[in-house]
């Protein structure tokens, strides 16, 4: 029987493998086109229970199911034929494996004799990602390996994880299913249960957060002066339950670009700039206690603070057990969301006053810095502040890595309102953010702000094929100052040996880009123009392209002019 039906226990085995990831939280699956995952793909399409996603670039598809596990906080599903096609999610898994974002790679496969034999499109694809994700390699279906085996199989290996999982699925020929279908109905007594249920075949307890400071820890810690450090956090989380905590303690928030908070009225939110301040540096010299939510700190300032102190107790609170400290700083690390350990029943700090001085200077210094920076010439600062100011809870702003992220940390303004912020600052590689983006647009079907560079965007061009698939306002901000200009603010040697090896300019535009894949288009230089594009292109229901074209040293230029005024000031 398994000789004859060899499509038909192809199909019925990825059929069991999709309706139990369904079961265990996957709501998305991310396809590409290909023949030998033909039985995982006809799976999916009869699966009710999963969106389905389909691009013919498996490099920005895995970037695309990034971006919906971020924003959905779900695991989500990606199908790939076999061959180099596998090879081309690895930036993404990467990326996935450092943030702590769930994807489920299910590969197709030739079967063990068409391996290293020289046979078409096979190459070794057990462990292909090494250590970036955990492996589970499935035989060829067989009747002879009971279902419940399977199920128990993809429930060890997804459940409860945080990090990507590679399902290898090897396939023989033929794959595509003839009529009448087989009968399998002997085969599958072992799960005829699980066949009426809508829960997983094995149930795994979620895991816990196994020890929590006591109030008398909580009461030493307090005593003295300390700062809260808002680090990487997801869109999840709820930033009321940080601001209250300061309150209560009266310490200071120090925010990351990350933080979901950067942008707040009652946090301090511009400590690149604040630690450039004599005044500021004197105020957080005093502090003692430091508490830091998160990981992943953009600010080279703010690392810098953190390692030279000599800190008398020094907490870190993460939702999993990770070695996130690049200065190696001893610490206690607890466990834990950032909202539970926030409501913890933490007592009133004895210095509860104490950085009031830095909280009256940070609104100080945020007064002349918007005066500053709003009289300068047009640039990528200028546009990165329009966007910041118009954002709103119910808008997403994702932020591209290289320059555009440093601008945002170092420039975006304290508003009343704030997006959820996103980035990819695992591997910070400017690969795969438009298809990133795109997937979180379509999580959730918000309003939604791409920040991207020109090398970012030419390198995920092909990606402007998964952003004309968003339904929502999807605005895509390139800042085109032709070519890799963040190496202005790197010591290279000299100018020359910087735009011959390193800026890589390019004298590209991307209104033909922009056209060819049927998106809405403008390209502006002056801030009133781009104010106008900006605020007609979120009432758009759609995507659409506002290039700014800025010169080659402006921002860096404008790095240098601000950083010498707030020192002066």
């Amino acid at each position: 029987m398994q000789t004859e039906h060899t499509a038909e226990l192809n199909l019925l085995w990825g059929t069991l493998i999709l309706e139990e990831l369904a079961r265990l939280g996957v709501k998305h699956v991310c396809m590409a086109p290909g023949s030998r995952s033909t039985p995982l793909t006809l799976a999916a399409a009869k699966q009710t229970n999963l969106c389905q996603h389909l691009h013919f670039d498996e490099r920005g598809l895995g970037f695309m199911a990034l971006g919906l596990a971020k924003a959905s906080a779900a695991p989500v599903a990606i199908i790939t034929t076999s061959g180099t096609a596998v090879a081309n999610l690895y930036p993404a898994i990467i990326e996935a494996w450092l943030t702590q974002v769930p994807l489920i790679v299910l590969s197709g496969d030739r079967p063990p004799e068409l391996i290293d034999c020289g046979a078409n499109q096979a190459i070794t694809q057990p462990a292909i990602f090494a250590q970036y994700a955990k492996p589970l390699n499935l035989p060829t279906p067989d009747l002879n390996i009971s279902p419940a085996a399977l199920l128990s199989s993809i429930d060890d290996a997804v459940s409860n994880q945080s990090q990507p999982v590679h399902i290898n699925c090897m396939y023989r020929e033929p794959l595509y299913p003839a009529q009448p279908q087989a009968d399998f109905s002997q085969y599958l007594k072992p799960v005829a249960q699980w066949q009426q249920d809508r829960t997983p075949y094995i149930q795994y307890a979620t895991h816990t957060a196994s020890q929590l400071p006591t109030a008398d820890a909580l009461a030493r810690f307090v005593h003295g002066k300390g700062v809260i450090i808002a680090a990487t956090l997801p869109p999840e989380h709820n930033p009321e339950q940080l601001i209250a905590l300061s309150i209560k303690l009266g310490w200071p928030i120090l925010t990351d670009a990350q933080s979901q908070l950067r942008q707040s009225s009652a946090a301090i939110g511009n400590i690149d700039q604040l630690l450039l301040h004599p005044k500021s540096q004197a105020i957080l010299a005093q502090a003692e206690k430091v508490l830091v939510f998160g990981g992943r700190i953009l600010s080279k300032r703010l690392i810098s603070y953190l390692n030279e102190k000599p800190w008398k107790d020094y907490w870190q609170i993460l939702p999993q057990q990770q070695r996130l400290d690049p200065s190696h700083k001893s610490k206690q690390q607890w466990i834990a969301k950032a909202d539970t350990f926030s409501q913890l029943p933490w007592p009133r700090s004895s210095e509860a006053q104490w950085a009031l001085a830095l909280t009256q200077h940070n609104a100080a210094l945020e007064t002349l810095f918007q005066q500053q920076i709003d009289h300068a010439d047009f640039g990528e600062a200028q546009a990165i502040r329009a966007i910041a100011q118009r954002q709103t809870a119910a808008q997403q702003l994702f932020i591209g890595n290289s320059l555009p992220v440093r601008l945002f940390d170092m420039y975006a303004p304290i508003t009343a309102d704030y997006a959820n912020v996103f980035t990819n600052r695992g591997a910070s590689g400017i690969d795969g953010l438009l298809a990133t983006a795109s997937g979180v647009a379509i999580a959730d079907k918000k309003p939604t702000t791409l920040i991207i560079g020109d090398i970012s965007q030419l390198h995920d061009l092909n990606s402007l094929a998964i952003a004309r698939t968003v339904t929502s306002p999807f605005v895509i901000v390139i800042l085109n100052n032709d070519g890799g200009n963040i190496f202005n603010l790197l010591p290279v040697p000299n100018e020359q040996l910087r735009t011959d090896y390193y800026r890589l300019s390019h004298g590209l535009e991307f209104g033909f880009g922009a056209a060819m894949f049927g998106l809405a288009y403008n390209q502006v230089d002056n801030l009133e123009d781009f104010i106008e594009s900006y605020e007609y292109a979120m009432t758009y229901a759609g995507p659409s392209v506002i290039e700014v074209s800025v010169a080659q040293h402006q921002a860096s230029d404008q790095i240098a002019a601000i950083a010498t005024w707030v020192k002066q000031s």
